[in-house]
């Protein structure tokens, strides 16, 4: 399945500089905090690194995700939601009804038409990976018995910022590193700032979330090799998340409310994104892999 990349309807500014800067997206302002200490580039990048693994744009900066998947749907996000739901007389939508009214718009989004119409295409869907990671986590989260779209909305954009970094797979080499750079992550905090610091933790949240709901499989294997198991994952996620929530910057991003969800919720929302992996992108088989790749 391709994934065509299409520009937002919407364009939202994403320049940071240095130390602390606003990110002005509509009417929402949000700090974007950027590491002061040049991180070296992972590898494959320009320079030389004894660190272990991690996305390269988030060696060279941690930007805040934010639960604004929906804000960020394109045009052709909501033709495919005309489209597929124009099947059926009953279940016509019109697109002024879509982008008029945020109420109409969200209910729309959790018809499983959608679902049906985005697993079932093995070809080339015109969306944007922001509209295929909302639509597919709404559905597993709800299934969890997780309502909350705020919540939802924040772990699609981790989902999508995660998996354009590791495109989607671990190889083993990556996957000997993981651990190590988490260990890391914790012993940078005792070297940061308050703002580092809560960047930093928001990225070990995000990060133990991602490899512990994707990646489960591969974590349960490594744990019998002496490896950190899920629950290392889920203590430490859990325990980040709850530390973010209560601090200025989440307050100001209006994202307190998802780090609580979060760390309360830590083994459901996990165990959704097993379920994600497992049934609707089969990436931690690596027998399945070839025929479930997402290409971003």
């Amino acid at each position: 399945m391709y994934v065509e990349e299409q520009a937002p309807w919407k364009a939202n500014a994403g320049a940071t500089s240095p130390d602390c800067d606003i990110n002005h997206a509509g009417s929402e302002a949000c700090v974007l905090l950027q590491a002061k200490t040049p991180v070296p580039i992972a590898p494959g990048g320009s320079q030389q690194s004894d660190l272990p693994y991690a996305p390269p744009s988030l060696y060279d900066e941690f930007p805040m995700i934010r639960a604004n998947s929906r804000a960020r749907f394109t045009a052709a996000d909501f033709d495919f939601i005309v489209r597929t739901l124009a099947r059926s007389q009953t279940d016509q939508v019109s697109l002024v009804d879509l982008l008029s009214d945020l109420e109409t718009r969200d209910s729309i989004l959790d018809h499983p038409r959608l679902v049906d119409a985005i697993l079932n295409n093995c070809g080339h869907l015109r969306i944007s990976s922001q509209f295929y990671f909302y639509v597919l986590a709404r559905h597993v989260l709800q299934q969890g018995g997780i309502g909350d779209r705020k919540l939802c909305d924040y772990v699609a954009s981790l989902l999508e910022a995660f998996s354009r970094a590791n495109q989607l797979q671990i190889s083993e080499e990556i996957d000997h590193r993981v651990q190590e750079y988490i260990s890391d992550m914790l012993i940078a905090l005792t070297r940061a700032t308050p703002e580092q610091a809560f960047l930093l933790r928001a990225h070990v949240g995000n990060y133990s979330l991602f490899i512990s709901g994707i990646f489960h499989e591969n974590t349960q294997r490594r744990s019998l090799r002496g490896g950190p198991d899920i629950k290392f994952y889920e203590q430490v996620g859990r325990t980040n998340y709850q530390l973010v929530a209560s601090h200025a910057v989440a307050r100001r991003c209006e994202l307190d409310d998802v780090f609580e969800g979060l760390a309360d919720r830590f083994h459901d929302v996990r165990l959704a994104l097993n379920q994600l992996s497992d049934r609707l992108l089969n990436l931690d088989d690596p027998a399945a892999a070839g025929r479930s790749s997402l290409c971003l």
